[in-house]
């Protein structure tokens, strides 16, 4: 899926946005699409033809320093870019798609820029979905105090990510494709690593007041993200707010399982009964 077209953010860097438009009939709302850490939107094209084929438009933005969009490889000029970027993709989409509810739909790292997104009131949203976000990144007490350390010393420093590929889905296939993935990366910025070990605490602090209808599913037996972060969450918020549900054979990336069905399943019929047909 090529870029629908660039966005221009600030100091002259651009992001590409993707756009799976409905071909026939007006959508019930549009879906905005937030990838996770190293990949990029393209990789959703299969989970935006199911939304399509419920009824529903779908958008997705390659993060800065990811996918087609401009920065360097993981890294981050400023701590809060990916939610200043997020705030043009939905200003940019309110205006392209006028009257339609927006629903933001994040995975990994994605789920932790849209659940902040939503934390911090950045924009007004319709409905959330949360995929295995990190909301934990599972980081030792040293841990975050070098990253803590890095991101003032070297903020553009750039290392590995360490995500082990053979724990993303139980699919053999999966792994080998995104290895091969010239737009997939392994690189993680010292601004970055500190976004995702301290904006989960935001998120949680704010968990006990959530009144946007969000949707958390999230894998059991994730080993790239903590699930103790979606279960802390799930436990804070009100349940009449946010539903949740565990897949607990489910490793991290539960739209590319070998068992994915289950995950559509449950999206289709959360999004149906909140979006019902025009």
């Amino acid at each position: 899926m090529k870029p629908l077209h660039t966005l221009h953010a600030p100091g002259g860097e651009t992001l590409a946005l993707h756009d799976w438009p409905l071909e026939h009939g007006r959508a019930k709302a549009v879906v905005v699409l937030v990838h996770g850490l190293g990949e990029h939107a393209g990789r959703y094209a299969h989970v935006a033809g199911h939304l399509n084929a419920w009824g529903f438009a779908v958008r997705a933005v390659d993060h800065h320093g990811h996918g087609a969009s401009s920065g360097a490889r993981g890294g981050l000029p400023t701590a809060n870019r990916l939610l200043d970027d997020l705030a043009l993709v939905v200003d940019d989409t309110r205006a392209a798609c006028p009257g339609l509810p927006l629903v933001l739909l994040g995975h990994s790292l994605g789920g932790l820029v849209a659940a902040s997104f939503v934390a911090r009131a950045v924009r007004p949203v319709d409905a959330l979905v949360l995929s295995s976000p990190a909301l934990d990144a599972g980081l030792s007490g040293f841990q975050r105090f070098l990253i803590a350390t890095l991101s003032r010393l070297a903020p553009d420093l750039r290392v590995s990510n360490g995500l082990d590929l053979k724990y993303l889905s139980h699919d053999p296939a999966v792994a080998p494709v995104y290895r091969d993935d010239p737009l997939c990366h392994d690189r993680i910025g010292a601004r970055l690593a500190r976004f995702l070990a301290d904006e989960g605490a935001v998120v949680l602090a704010a968990a006990p007041t959530w009144h946007v209808p969000t949707l958390l599913i999230y894998a059991g037996d994730d080993r790239l993200v903590s699930p103790a972060g979606s279960r802390a969450f799930a436990t804070a918020a009100p349940a009449s707010v946010v539903s949740t549900i565990c897949f607990p054979a489910h490793y991290h990336e539960i739209f590319n399982e070998s068992d994915a069905a289950p995950v559509f399943d449950t999206l289709q019929r959360w999004l149906a009964e909140r979006f019902p047909a025009p």
